[in-house]
């Protein structure tokens, strides 16, 4: 239980760390943080591999950048989506 406490916790910092550094607003809050810290983990390792220190499970150097593109793109396609409306 306290695993899965500290992963939620991680995600969510690694989400704000990734919002932060692309200067973009997350929506959601804290819960679309935890999400785009669990999504940038996939994709951090799924692009870079898995290298850095580890915390949690979460590599930590690859997954803030996942979360950072990742929070990128989701922009892109909110902005893309308000232009066809």
């Amino acid at each position: 239980m306290l695993g899965l406490l500290i992963s939620i916790l991680m995600a969510i910092l690694i989400g704000i760390i990734g919002d932060a550094l692309v200067r973009s607003r997350m929506p959601g809050g804290v819960f679309g943080s935890m999400i785009a810290g669990f999504a940038g983990a996939w994709l951090g390792v799924l692009l870079l591999g898995s290298w850095g220190p580890v915390i949690a499970g979460f590599p930590v150097v690859p997954s803030i950048i996942g979360a950072a593109l990742f929070v990128f793109l989701l922009g892109l396609i909110s902005q893309a989506l308000r232009k066809a409306a």
